[in-house]
């Protein structure tokens, strides 16, 4: 049983992937351990950020964590978080995993297209310099 884990989550398909990733975590979980779920929002390049209202991007940033708290009440855990963060996602993955001292990383992948096989799919550079243990599931 694993005292934290983190749980990659990813909206596309309305959360189909990340609630059945977040169904085994409750299977892995510690009665008294933490899930936490994390979401990496993409940068926005600074020509496109001058042209979006700051209103918008708090609504999008709004409705992402309303989506992430429907999603955590499929968690059983005893403690479950949500952390929102901005960047590259691989990057913000193992942050956040450092961060809350999991011993876990549960990420979804999907099958590889020609892109990933020359720059790499976020599961593939998550498993590649993670100091714990990573679960990537299809």
């Amino acid at each position: 049983m694993y005292k934290s884990i983190v749980v990659a989550v990813a909206l596309f398909n309305k959360g189909a992937t990340s609630r059945a990733l977040i169904q085994k975590a409750n299977k892995l979980v510690d009665p008294d351990g933490s899930i936490t779920l994390v979401h990496v929002l993409d940068e926005v390049p600074a020509y496109l950020a001058a042209a979006v209202a700051r209103e918008q991007l708090l609504q999008h940033r709004k409705a992402i964590r309303e989506q992430l708290e429907a999603l955590s009440s499929v968690a059983k855990a005893k403690n479950i978080d949500i952390d929102i963060r901005g960047g590259r996602p691989s990057e913000n993955i193992l942050a956040c995993a450092a961060d809350c001292n999991a011993d876990l990383i549960m990420v979804a992948s999907h099958k590889p297209g020609m892109s990933d096989y020359f720059i790499g799919s976020t599961a593939a550079r998550v498993v590649r310099h993670s100091q714990i243990s990573v679960l990537v599931a299809r």
